[in-house]
């Protein structure tokens, strides 16, 4: 088994370097099946679009590691982060980088307040992840109503498709801003109402159970036993669809297509995943299927999550 070669450092500009490269990493990892990768592009949307929008949204990701150092320094309150305005900031950012579209909003939202967290925990050899996820719970809980706002905003200019439907506060209707401030409605509130159909939602609420207890072991694993970056960030990828149907197919297609997805993906890793060449035969089979109808089979939020796991590695300082 190899040993992992990292160092830690909480520094903002390192926290911010080490989030962008999580983005690049995993946007470069090939095949992802149903996504844009290195090899394979939508028509709209190329892989291009998704490099300069992780370049993009680097300036935000020291943004909020520099609010956790002020925080981990008792000079600012949780609830000043300014997280959901931080979002807003990156996606607008990645939209404004390229002509792609909408490249980045689910990634950005699971790896800003993981920068914020970060800038909060003190590092000296390597970073404590358990110290990094009750910093990141202080985050998550410590969001204001000016956060939800933010994040509306941030969907709206981003043109986010399949996001659904609160009962009560519809991410598009511009009169769900008032109910927001008036009632004081935290962003974790709202991601609360969605958890049952957004998986990004659901990591909020859990403190990001899918990146923490099921991600990020099956990856270090992986990535220690061949040191292929590539290949562990692919199987990962499956690992997580495998396990939790991509809410975004299951909102664009059903939760038939879904489940469907999740079991294909399941015997692409029981035929050995990315190490085997009949692992391999299966996956490209499988990018290919998801790309029949479009990007309508697009596990695009599969994709978000791996990009939070690979992120607890590049701050944990693994280098390539």
């Amino acid at each position: 088994m190899r040993e992992l070669q990292t160092s830690s450092c909480n520094a903002p500009s390192e926290i911010a370097a080490r989030l962008e490269l999580a983005m690049l990493f995993e946007v470069s990892a090939y095949p992802k099946p149903g996504n844009v990768h290195r090899t394979r592009d939508y028509q709209n949307t190329r892989y291009e679009h998704f490099l300069a929008s992780a370049v993009a949204c680097r300036s935000s990701f020291e943004a909020a590691a520099k609010k956790g150092l002020l925080i981990a320094k008792n000079e600012l309150r949780p609830e000043f982060a300014h997280v959901g305005s931080i979002i807003r900031d990156a996606a607008l950012s990645a939209i404004r980088s390229q002509r792609g579209g909408n490249t980045s909003l689910g990634t950005v939202t699971l790896l800003v307040p993981l920068a914020v967290a970060a800038g909060m925990t003190p590092t000296r050899k390597h970073l404590s992840l358990s110290r990094l996820r009750l910093n990141l719970k202080r985050v998550l809980e410590s969001t204001t109503a000016a956060d939800t706002v933010a994040f509306y905003e941030a969907v709206a200019s981003s043109k986010a498709g399949g996001l659904g439907k609160a009962p009560e506060l519809d991410l598009k209707d511009p009169s769900s801003r008032q109910q927001i401030l008036r009632r004081n409605i935290r962003m974790i509130d709202v991601f609360q109402l969605a958890a049952g159909w957004d998986s990004i939602c659901l990591e909020w609420t859990t403190v990001y159970s899918i990146t923490f207890d099921l991600g990020y072991p099956y990856f270090k694993k992986e990535l220690s036993k061949t040191g292929d970056i590539n290949g562990a960030t692919v199987d990962t990828y499956l690992r997580i669809l495998s396990a939790r149907p991509d809410t975004l197919i299951a909102r664009k297609a059903g939760t038939r297509k879904a489940g469907w997805t999740s079991n294909r993906a399941k015997r692409a890793l029981a035929l050995g995943g990315s190490k085997t060449i009949a692992g391999r035969k299966q996956i490209e089979r499988l990018d290919e299927e998801l790309r029949t109808d479009g990007n309508i089979l697009n596990p695009g939020t599969t994709a978000d999550l791996t990009a939070a796991v690979v992120a607890l590695a590049t701050l944990s300082g693994y280098r390539p």
